[in-house]
């Protein structure tokens, strides 16, 4: 009998209980129904991620699996926003908290809300817009400090962190400036003024004792800036302590570069999120690829910090462990979600370790003292016929155990389209893929091209969850990623104009040189005179929106011609012989800061057919068990359904999905995600859909679960607007009635 159940017994025998709940109780032990907790049990969602230990769990078990088809809607918050230049809308990526009856989120926008997580009243919003500066991209949540009844909430917006009041929504005074410190402290280089450049933060941080630790998103092009990991005084803004992802002089991991790297190139950042072991006084986190993306010629060596799982001391920033994943990434490899901090029975003896996802879909499990592996990673060989200059790392981590997430982990000509379900899309697509340069998965890139998954496929930023049996849950999409590389250097030479040369420069490597982009990630540039006023465009290059990085450091100058050239006025914007030797500048540039590479990303993108699906055989989602205890697959579903694909007779192939699972005590992994816009829940131990409800927009998010007066919540955020969906902009509270 369950000690709620024995209360409730004491409670009858005891005659303290009016006779309608009585009765209510009497009914539920009789029935074997247990959804009538008591009423004064509340239990939070504090921290991102659900505790500390971001293993996205809950001990609840109000609602459980032969319940869960009763849930209705509870109530619904209308969280969108508008800023006066916005003409896209905006997705909201945000995991929200509860704590004391109060619900944390964030708009599109990064206005923070608290709401009567009961009833979903707005208490107060605060809009950091009016003196904020800087790039806003997505947000995925915020942190809570709490000593006795002060209360404060902590986020970063553009390049600002802000510090407010969680009662009033009003900013702390002594935090910084009047609540906002610069987010620049800690970064700054001797070669150039940090602040003509992007930095942010699009996860929270974390909090350990007084100190607020955070890491950051920069640019991923020759302008980035240095990812290091930062922790602030939560009281004042003070900065205490910086962790160097790429090392100065004298520090561990500056031999793994050229010298003075740390001047040159940014990155090995970690934009995904930490976790923290309070007992030992120890944040984990991972890092992403080091500036520039796909390519490493200058940056000769594995490039230590990046691509990393590391451990720091949460006091001092001290590294105690690292363990990289990927040497000299060129494959933009990111370390993409918090690692979760777990126990497992590994050899007869329970281990605290650390489980982190990536990207490529590997899962490694590393022992949480030491950094070691619990199961065997096999360095092999890897193929080093790079681009000129290029420096490949001549070998490359395979865990062999437990196996991949992402089960094609080198894309053959068996992985493209059926030719039963998908007959011209067979046909295109091997004619495509037999043109790139194949065979292997760590392909160096090249002007020829390969696919592989990685950029959009495998784990993402949603993150996994993870229960205290030592099972984890992780979502994975499985979409093909070209990637092929243009000279720029002699793109340049045949540059129509100044504002072609550019564009070339700065926007290409993401939108291609046809200004097509890839029809999914990267939007296509064409008819923007049609669709954008030339003020929005001036606005997204000078402050960013979205996944869309700000270029502050471009002159005004320079921010007209590309906007001439991208709107379709190049045919009246011929180049000057001064604007030739300005392109000629451009040309020469490699050697300074922002630095410019010889070779540059200019086509691919996500590999789709001509009808918008992933250009391999599904499945094109999945939602995953791992026993870590073991190593073993307990179970391997599709996630999400193309409706109409399913109609005509092919088995149900899965979406690529953004956003990370929910699991409970109640035998439930709640998730959305799915480009088909629905919200499920799945019997966590068989991988059974048992509920499933259709959003009124695409929910690309991570779902939370709290109980409030004895009634158990499931709140997701429902944004729309990725992979081209349409909006949404509101937070959906769901409960058994």
């Amino acid at each position: 009998m369950s000690e709620v159940r024995k209360d409730k017994m004491s409670r009858i025998d005891a005659k303290i209980i009016c006779f309608p709940k009585l009765l209510v109780l009497a009914i539920s032990i009789l029935t074997g129904c247990n959804d009538f907790p008591d009423a004064n049990q509340n239990v939070d969602w504090p921290v991102y991620g659900g505790n500390k230990a971001g293993n996205r769990y809950s001990k609840l078990e109000q609602i459980k699996t032969d319940n869960v088809n009763r849930l209705k809607v509870a109530w619904t918050y209308d969280a969108s926003d508008t800023l006066e230049l916005d003409e896209r809308p905006k997705e909201i990526q945000c995991q929200p908290i509860m704590i004391d009856s109060i619900l944390y989120g964030t708009t599109p926008n990064i206005q923070v809300f608290a709401l009567n997580a009961k009833s979903g009243k707005e208490l107060w919003r605060y809009n950091p817009e009016e003196d904020n500066q800087g790039y806003r991209g997505q947000n995925r949540g915020v942190c809570f400090w709490q000593n006795g009844e002060d209360k404060r909430i902590l986020f970063v917006a553009g390049n600002r962190l802000i510090e407010i009041n969680a009662m009033t929504g009003k900013p702390v005074e002594e935090f910084g400036n009047n609540g906002k410190v610069d987010f620049y402290l800690g970064l700054e280089n001797d070669m150039f003024d940090v602040r003509n450049h992007v930095v942010t933060a699009t996860s929270p941080g974390i909090v350990y004792k007084d100190i607020f630790i955070t890491g950051n998103r920069v640019s991923e092009s020759g302008d980035a800036l240095s990812g290091s990991i930062r922790g602030f005084d939560v009281h004042t803004g003070k900065l205490l302590w910086v962790f160097h992802t790429i090392p100065l002089p004298g520090e561990d991991g500056y031999e793994t570069w050229p010298e003075d790297a740390y001047k040159k190139f940014g990155g090995a950042n970690s934009w995904s999120g930490i976790v923290l072991d309070e007992k030992r006084g120890t944040v984990y986190l991972g890092t992403g690829s080091p500036s520039v993306d796909f390519y490493g010629g200058d940056r000769k060596g594995a490039n230590l910090f990046a691509n990393c799982i590391l451990a720091l001391d949460a006091t001092s920033g001290k590294l105690k462990w690292h363990y990289q994943t990927v040497h000299h990434d060129l494959w933009d490899l990111d370390i993409p979600n918090p690692p979760n901090l777990v126990t497992v029975e590994h050899k007869g003896r329970m281990v605290d370790a650390v489980a982190q996802t990536t990207k490529d879909g590997l899962v490694y499990l590393l022992d949480r003292e030491t950094g070691v592996s619990l199961f065997p990673v096999e360095e092999r060989p890897v193929r080093t016929d790079g681009l000129p200059g290029e420096h490949p790392y001549p070998t490359q981590k395979y865990p062999v155990k437990p196996l991949p997430l992402v089960t094609r982990q080198v894309i053959t000509e068996a992985d493209l389209p059926d030719s039963t379900y998908f007959p011209e899309a067979h046909k295109d697509m091997k004619e495509r893929f037999l043109k790139t340069r194949h065979g292997s998965k760590f392909i160096p890139p090249s002007e020829q091209g390969s696919w592989y998954i990685g950029v959009s496929g495998g784990a993402e930023w949603g993150g996994s969850a993870a229960d205290p049996d030592g099972i984890l849950y992780q979502n994975v999409s499985e979409e093909p990623w070209e990637m092929k590389m243009v000279n720029v250097a002699e793109k340049l030479k045949k540059s129509t104009s100044y504002g072609n040369s550019l564009y070339i420069a700065h926007c290409a490597a993401c939108h291609g040189e046809d200004l097509k982009g890839d029809g999914a990630m990267f939007p296509s540039l064409a008819d923007t005179d049609e669709r954008f006023s030339n003020e929005y465009i001036r606005d997204i290059l000078k402050n960013g929106r979205g996944r869309m990085p700000a270029f502050p450091n471009i002159s005004e100058k320079d921010r007209n011609a590309i906007i001439k050239f991208i709107s379709g006025q190049k045919e009246n914007y011929n180049a000057t012989d001064d604007e030739h030797s300005n392109t000629e500048v451009i040309a020469a540039k490699g050697e300074d800061f922002p630095y410019m590479p010889p070779y540059n990303r200019g086509g691919g993108g996500k590999v789709r057919d001509s009808n918008g699906y992933p250009g391999i055989r599904p499945p094109w989602g999945t939602l995953n068990a791992v026993d870590l205890n073991t190593g073993e697959y307990l179970w391997r579903v599709p996630l999400g359904e193309y409706k109409e694909l399913t109609e005509q007779g092919v088995p149900i192939t899965g979406t690529p999905n953004a956003g990370g699972p929910l699991v409970t005590a109640g035998g439930l992994v709640f998730i959305s995600g799915t480009q088909d816009e629905k919200i499920r829940a799945f019997d966590r131990k068989t991988g059974k859909v048992v509920w499933e409800y259709q959003l009124s927009a695409g929910a690309f998010a991570t779902p939370i679960t709290y109980m409030l007066d004895g009634k158990q919540y499931v709140v997701i955020a429902a944004g729309g607007v990725r992979y081209g969906l349409k909006p949404g902009g509101n937070y959906i509270a769901f409960s058994l009635p």
